[in-house]
């Protein structure tokens, strides 16, 4: 073979040997492609980076700022003479109560109809009467809350009188029937900010010591509301139907006048309680309290 042949062969050889090792050592993929298949799929709804979601996102993954919880429930407003709106046991616990000097005593059958249960005897705490109903009777407002009820005994008892009082010509209404032990303590606590502990203590119980946490007590109104749970209540015909009547069906004007001194409480003759028929006839028709009916020792503001 010629001198040129064996050029051209030699050529050719160094061409494919070149290629061979260009096809063998050359990259698979681009950097970028190459880092992106490493990295896991992302989750719908994941936030991209290390950023949280934005405010209002909606995710619920991210703290949101809210009013200090104390800062919000501190001091209902003082003006409201029901039941303030409050988140239950918001409001601190008051002072706790005594009566005439002496130890408060809880009360030993907190479910009895006749339980008495004033400054000096209290509900065992976060009392709550397990058959509360609601009464079929008007009440001055419409919701079904819990001021609308009553133990059943005694809502059964409120339904016959207050047919008895539609017969007479006598319109009645329910203003407030039981109050749970929270409500009782933003309530109290409001009055103390208003009045000062001394005076609120003369018309509202210290939580765990109020009839209405019984589920047998009830603050009653003409139908007009007018006068509801307010010293012109008395003499209005409503309350002179109440103060000769609640006895027959088994209530009692539970803080009657002139009894201040022995009730802790000033009169007030809205406020019924039932105790059953046998107690409630002999109660009213001596003119005497629970505390006098019991021979209770009497109890102080």
């Amino acid at each position: 073979m010629s001198r040129k042949g064996w050029i051209v062969i030699l050529l050719i050889a160094v061409i494919a040997g070149g290629w061979a090792v260009g096809k063998y050592t050359s990259p698979q993929a681009a950097p970028e492609s190459g880092a992106a298949a490493s990295q896991p799929p992302q989750l719908e709804g994941e936030p991209q980076g290390s950023a949280g979601p934005a405010e209002g996102s909606g995710t619920g993954d991210a703290p949101v700022a809210v009013p200090d919880e104390a800062a919000a429930s501190a001091a209902p407003s003082p003006q409201a003479t029901d039941e303030p709106a409050a988140e239950p046991g918001a409001a601190s616990a008051p002072p706790a109560a005594s009566g005439n000097g002496d130890a408060v005593q809880t009360a030993a059958e907190p479910d009895s109809l006749a339980a008495l249960i004033n400054k000096q005897y209290k509900l065992p705490d976060d009392y709550k009467p397990d058959d509360l109903v609601y009464p079929d009777v008007p009440f001055i407002f419409s919701e079904k809350i819990e001021k609308r009820m009553l133990r059943e005994t005694a809502a059964r008892a409120l339904e016959e009188l207050f047919a008895a009082a539609e017969q007479d010509g006598v319109h009645l209404a329910g203003v407030s029937a039981y109050r749970s032990q929270s409500t009782q303590t933003v309530l109290f606590n409001n009055y103390v900010k208003r009045d000062g502990e001394a005076k609120a203590r003369t018309y509202s119980a210290v939580p765990g010591h109020s009839e209405h946490q019984t589920g047998l007590a009830i603050d009653i109104s003409g139908s007009d509301g007018k006068c509801a749970a307010e010293s012109c209540f008395a003499g209005t015909p409503e309350a002179e139907w109440l103060a000769q009547h609640v006895q027959e069906y088994g209530f009692i004007i539970r803080f009657p006048e002139g009894k201040e001194s022995i009730t802790g409480y000033k009169y007030e003759p809205w406020h019924i309680r039932y105790v059953g028929k046998e107690i409630a006839g002999e109660v009213m028709s001596k003119n005497i309290t629970l505390e006098e009916y019991y021979d209770a020792v009497p109890v102080n503001n």
